[in-house]
């Protein structure tokens, strides 16, 4: 049964850098894309980034783009989401998911399953 950790989440102040981890266990994810979301309070599940199986191929949310970088380690199981230049808006619980199955890509909560239980980021001075 696939079980997913999140990690590396924490308060950080308004332009500092964070880098969230995810290890996934009991199964092999290297044929999935795999992604990361948040939701804030109040608001709906958004998705964040995105990575294609081989690491070749990348997406980010507007938002996100030119601050966020992700990345995935096949070897270990396990994928990133380094952080820079953190803003209060992207105060939210963050989550990494694998695609639902090999087909699956982007940034749509609906085409991602099998859930961490988040890691709260939290910018604020």
């Amino acid at each position: 049964q696939l079980q997913l950790v999140e990690s590396g989440g924490g308060l950080v102040q308004p332009g500092g850098s964070l880098r969230l981890s995810c290890a996934a266990s009991g199964f092999t994810l290297r044929d999935y894309a795999l992604g990361w979301f948040r939701q804030a309070p109040g608001k709906e599940r958004e998705g964040v980034s995105c990575i294609s199986q081989n690491g070749d191929s990348t997406t980010y949310a507007p938002s996100v783009k030119g601050r966020f970088t992700i990345s995935r380690d096949n070897a270990k199981n396990t994928w990133y989401l380094q952080m820079n230049s953190l803003k209060p808006e992207d105060t939210a619980v963050y989550y990494c998911a694998p695609g639902l199955t090999p087909l699956e890509y982007g940034l749509d909560p609906a085409d991602f399953g099998s859930w961490g239980q988040g890691t709260q980021v939290t910018v604020s001075s």
